[in-house]
């Protein structure tokens, strides 16, 4: 998979789908699959046992670098993680089974967790 170029606004995954309430991007950057995971423990971990959380972003583009002291040639380095490129407008997480509030305050803990503006959504 290419590197690509992350223009434009997003045009799939813009409306809520599941839950009452979302978490939406609004700057473009690639999200790395260990910042999804803080954010979502971070929104379980406020929830304590209420809820419904689903993720709406999956990190499946492979991200490679070679070691720290390495010299050119000798081919393309092994994959070191994972991301998911997001643009402006993307749904990432969306809750049910919990009031306004309570879904506010998980998704400010949430975003202190990804590289991206974020914005809270709801159903309307």
């Amino acid at each position: 998979m290419q590197k690509g170029r992350s223009k434009g606004v997003e045009t799939r995954g813009t409306t809520l789908a599941f839950g009452s309430f979302g978490l939406k991007s609004m700057d473009t950057k690639w999200i790395a699959a260990r910042q999804i995971e803080a954010a979502r423990r971070a929104i379980i971990r406020y929830l304590k046992k209420g809820g419904k959380l689903w993720i709406r972003i999956f990190p499946d583009k492979p991200v490679t670098s070679k070691g720290t002291e390495v010299p050119m040639g000798g081919g393309k380095g092994s994959v070191s993680h994972y991301v998911f490129p997001v643009k402006p407008g993307r749904i990432i997480f969306e809750l049910a089974g919990v009031d306004e509030e309570t879904a506010k305050e998980a998704f400010k803990k949430a975003s202190a967790k990804l590289p991206i503006k974020t914005k809270f959504v709801k159903r309307q």
